[in-house]
């Protein structure tokens, strides 16, 4: 056994490698430009660009590395380097604890995840992680408990829910490192998740378990953020929000729109955190699909049919009512009829009803052709295995179609009158804030 841990490459290429690294180098090296001006003056801004580098260096050797020792140990270097950044300023008691808080989710995530490829190791009888992922022959209760447990790593790292507080906590980060967390190192549950999709495709019931987590991630993060107060916690509550699509994803078997979504929401994420600077003095104007008319509601529930018809042609999934491809189906419809909402907010005029389905459409189509086109990169990781539509599949799709009714139906805004409503809404952000010792309360606490 201790024979065969020791052979094999420490380092190998495959598609996904590639795809995270390049989503990886591009964030590190925008990150590296926006800090030289950002930082400009600060004690600490040689210490923080030489930390961000040899973190970019810690994702890379996780992304290519095939050997479980190295994989560990590439995740433990990267998260001891991101706490090390997230406390810039180690004067600053608020950032101190911060930081701390974090290491104590990763420290239990590390725990997990190396007792979890230890099983797979043992099991399999090699410490290569494609041999391993190779080998999906019938589930045995060892590999079951060592994919629960990397599962559960996973989950401490995208900051899914219960493990969502370090997320929240992190706001008082430099704001290059919170784009490069946001957009790097939380995806690292994700690419966890991917690497050994074809043993998570003999587990149904951890799939089911990921879905669940996913779902309720979502939903939480989803509602936190319409409660938020300030745009950086705004954007965190996004991103767990973000993250539970992603988990719901790999739930259903479907890890090539998953991958997709972590590279899409990484880039974007990243060009929030670094333009969140502007975002205070924009006038922005909230759209509301409660200030769609009619006609303009018809128009856009069927930019939402054209949208989730495009995206399952386009990605190959194809759309069958006994599997869980007319979930992600519905997921397509929803968010292509969000989006021609928001053109046809406002007095209606004849060329939105025109575009607002032909952006349903492209948007469908473009977002298809991406999942295609990612599945073509991940050949060998059971890129898409839809699951059957049972019960536990159902019951997300009736809470996410009933949550898109609602805020189609601007519920919220109607329902905000009742005193159940409020106590809902005080409850939830009140759980939804960070923990009070990462607060600065009074500015005189800020060690400059």
């Amino acid at each position: 056994m201790l024979d065969a841990l020791r052979e094999g490459a420490a380092f190998r290429a495959d598609g996904l490698s590639w795809v995270m690294a390049t989503l990886i180098v591009f964030v590190v090296l925008n990150v590296l430009a926006y800090s030289r001006r950002y930082l400009d003056g600060d004690r600490n801004a040689r210490g923080h660009r030489r930390d961000v580098a040899l973190l970019g260096a810690a994702v890379l050797a996780l992304a290519f590395a095939d050997h479980l020792a190295v994989l560990v140990a590439a995740w433990a270097a990267a998260n001891l380097l991101l706490v090390r950044l997230m406390m810039h300023n180690g004067r600053w008691e608020a950032a101190r604890n911060s930081g701390l808080l974090a290491l104590g989710t990763f420290a239990a995530g590390f725990a997990m995840l190396a007792a979890g490829t230890s099983l797979l190791a043992f099991e399999a009888g090699t410490a290569s992680v494609r041999d391993i992922a190779a080998g999906a022959a019938d589930p045995t209760a060892t590999r079951s408990l060592g994919l629960a447990l990397v599962g559960l790593a996973a989950m401490t790292q995208s900051a899914a829910w219960p493990f969502h507080l370090w997320l929240m906590s992190s706001l008082n980060a430099p704001t290059p490192v919170s784009a490069l967390m946001h957009a790097g190192l939380i995806n690292g549950g994700g690419f966890l998740l991917v690497r050994f999709a074809p043993l998570y495709a003999t587990e149904p019931w951890l799939l089911r378990a990921i879905f669940l987590a996913g779902l309720i991630t979502a939903t939480v993060g989803t509602f936190w953020k319409l409660l938020q107060p300030d745009i950086k916690r705004m954007l965190a509550c996004s991103t767990m929000g973000q993250m539970g699509f992603m988990l719901m994803q790999c739930g259903m078997g479907l890890f090539a729109p998953a991958v997709s979504h972590l590279c899409w929401h990484g880039l974007f994420k990243a060009y929030l955190f670094l333009n969140a600077g502007s975002a205070v003095r924009e006038d922005r104007r909230g759209t509301s699909v409660a200030g769609v008319t009619p006609i303009g509601l018809i128009v856009a529930s069927l930019a939402g049919v054209l949208g989730a018809v495009a995206f399952s042609r386009a990605s190959g999934i194809g759309l069958r009512v006994s599997d869980t491809s007319c979930v992600m189906a519905a997921l397509a419809f929803m968010a292509a009829a969000r989006l021609a909402a928001g053109l046809l907010d406002g007095r209606l005029a004849g060329w939105k009803v025109v575009a607002a389905p032909l952006a349903g459409l492209l948007a469908g189509g473009l977002y298809g052709l991406n999942v295609r086109m990612v599945e073509a990169l991940l050949p060998s990781l059971a890129a898409a295995r839809p699951q059957a539509l049972d019960g536990v599949y159902l019951a997300g799709l009736i809470v996410l179609s009933l949550a898109w009714l609602a805020a189609t139906a601007d519920l919220p805004s109607r329902l905000q009158s009742l005193a159940a409503w409020k106590r809902l809404y005080v409850a939830a952000l009140n759980a939804s804030q960070p923990h009070p010792r990462t607060i600065t309360s009074t500015r005189t606490a800020y060690r400059y």
